[in-house]
């Protein structure tokens, strides 16, 4: 069965406290990156109705630190789906605690592929019906990001890459 992007949409809050930071006070990228990892996580085992394993993590940006007492909200929607994986996008927005001064802060692009639990091998996941303009977006770029990660993770050949080929005719 297809899923729209919203049935699996994922929001996470925090709240940056001193176990979080770093000797600056500024929240630490790793801290960050486990909670996007999980936000994703539960994103994708949503749509894929299955447990998931994160296979890849692609470009974060770190535009801005995020400082001690701030809450961050970290909002996770399912892109595309392919035969066994799901990619995320993840965006990270940061506030003060009373709501003021909201900005986005970071985001990234997150594969998971979903697992059996009792075999642990990849299965089927569900197709990804896009609805909206920027989700037809996401959903459209999904075929360039997936061939440039597997060139990178030496499983694809560049020559091979139909979907990167058109960004240069």
């Amino acid at each position: 069965m297809d899923k729209k992007v919203s049935d699996s949409e994922t929001i996470m809050t925090e709240m940056i406290m001193p176990n979080d930071t770093n000797p600056l006070n500024n929240l630490m990228g790793g801290n960050l990156l486990r909670w996007m990892d999980i936000a994703g996580g539960i994103c994708a085992g949503k749509h894929a109705g299955a447990h998931v394993a994160t296979a890849s993590v692609d470009h974060v940006s770190f535009q801005k630190p995020i400082p001690l007492g701030e809450v961050i909200t970290i909002r996770a929607m399912v892109t595309r789906a392919f035969t066994t994986s799901v990619e995320v996008y993840v965006e990270v927005s940061t506030a003060q605690f009373t709501g003021e001064n909201p900005r986005q802060s970071n985001d990234a692009y997150l594969t998971f592929v979903a697992i059996n639990r009792e075999t642990h091998k990849p299965i089927p996941v569900p197709k990804v019906i896009p609805v909206s303009g920027d989700e037809q977006r996401r959903y459209d770029g999904a075929l360039r990001r997936r061939e440039l990660r597997l060139i990178l993770g030496g499983r694809m050949k560049p020559e091979d890459a139909r979907e990167l080929k058109t960004l240069f005719k």
